[in-house]
């Protein structure tokens, strides 16, 4: 025995000959059941067809609206971006590319700056939008923060 003659039990099934006789265990309807659309050839129904039945998509009640063009900010809290600077990975200068290389951001998102938590070191930020609370608390430990396009 050799390691390229070894296999598995199971590794290998043998494929079902369906309509091949009695004998076979599949034959005459081969496996198809007796009659109906499905035991027809050229049965094609999509996964989600309940027979005719109000499908469940149309069944369930819909409201309220999705604006397709709204503009979606990934938070950043002032406490991650404390700790970011207590580690030494982000400075007292951010822009949004300091954001993305230190992994706070992905590329191609826009960030929001949100007031959760506490900053007491002068920081100068670019973001894509922010909070009240955040410019509130960013200005009284004399930073700034700048809006960016």
């Amino acid at each position: 025995m050799k390691l390229h003659n070894l296999e598995a039990p199971a590794s290998h099934k043998n494929r079902h000959r369906v309509g091949r006789g009695q004998g076979s265990g599949r034959g005459e309807q081969s496996g198809r059941g007796h009659n109906g659309q499905k035991s027809r050839s050229g049965s094609k129904l999509k996964p989600w067809f309940e027979g005719g039945q109000m499908p469940l998509q149309r069944r369930v009640p819909k409201f309220g609206f999705k604006n397709p063009f709204r503009t979606q900010y990934q938070a950043l809290n002032l406490d991650k971006v404390s700790n970011f600077i207590e580690a030494g990975r982000l400075t007292e200068t951010i822009t949004v590319a300091d954001l993305i290389t230190c992994g706070l951001l992905d590329d191609k998102q826009k960030v929001k700056l949100l007031g959760s938590g506490e900053i007491d070191k002068k920081v100068s930020i670019e973001v894509h939008a922010n909070s009240g609370s955040a410019k509130e608390k960013i200005e009284a430990a004399g930073g700034s923060v700048s809006i960016v396009k």
